[in-house]
């Protein structure tokens, strides 16, 4: 089942001498429980790429469907509301909230939409993530590793149509960034979980079940 469909998307930044093509006529597809890895130079087009996959910009031009609907017919407020509730995002710095507990860090996205947090669902999750003991402590009572834990958790929690992970073992130690890499596949194969992930660890990328390369906003290689 296609879960993402991304069609002759295009993203051009400034203009005459500025003009910058950080996409270029960019199609693929994604089908639902695949794990597909998302590599390329600095300035590649990858970090572009991500971010219109998840509807944190808009493109120049081309659609994105993520099961089945067209992202950028949706206004604003929709797309913030579709966002949340169908795009999971893992992020190199982690981005909690420092006043908040791993628990609550993880069920936040679900507090915000106003949606009853599922205890089992939950103790499951933290089980899985190896954070049942930490549940109480706040982001600076936690390894990096852990932070990046309580991160996956939080994206994972609402059960999306897919997670994005913008280089999620960049911030992190070899050993670190090995447990983080077993926990997105372990993410990817128990809950069928959609994940797209942009990287430079060619080790990690290796984890995906397919890589796409990226070279100057084009893809040059889709199916390794």
């Amino acid at each position: 089942m296609e879960i993402l469909k991304v069609e002759n998307l295009t993203k051009i930044y400034g203009k005459g001498d500025t003009k910058v093509v950080a996409l270029d006529n960019v199609s693929f597809t994604v089908e639902k429980g695949e794990f597909v890895a998302i590599v390329g130079a600095s300035g590649s087009g990858k970090s572009t790429l991500l971010h219109l996959i998840g509807g944190v910009d808009r493109p120049t031009s081309g659609k994105v469907f993520i099961d089945g609907k067209d992202i950028y017919e949706l206004n604003d407020d929709a797309l913030a509301i579709f966002r949340r509730r169908q795009v999971g995002l893992i992020y190199q710095f982690y981005n909690l909230i420092p006043i908040l507990n791993v628990e609550e860090n993880i069920t936040l996205p679900l507090e915000l939409d106003g949606r009853k947090v599922d205890k089992e669902v939950l103790d499951s999750l933290l089980k899985t993530l190896g954070l049942e003991d930490r549940r109480k402590h706040l982001p600076n009572e936690l390894s990096g590793g852990q932070q990046q834990r309580t991160s996956i958790g939080r994206a994972m929690i609402t059960s999306p149509a897919i997670i994005l992970a913008d280089e999620p073992t960049g911030n992190l130690d070899s050993k670190a960034s090995e447990e983080i890499a077993e926990l997105l596949k372990l993410s990817n194969k128990k809950y069928n979980q959609t994940i797209i992930m942009i990287t430079h660890n060619l080790d990690l990328a290796a984890t995906a079940d397919r890589i796409i390369k990226l070279e100057d906003g084009h893809i040059i290689n889709n199916n390794e």
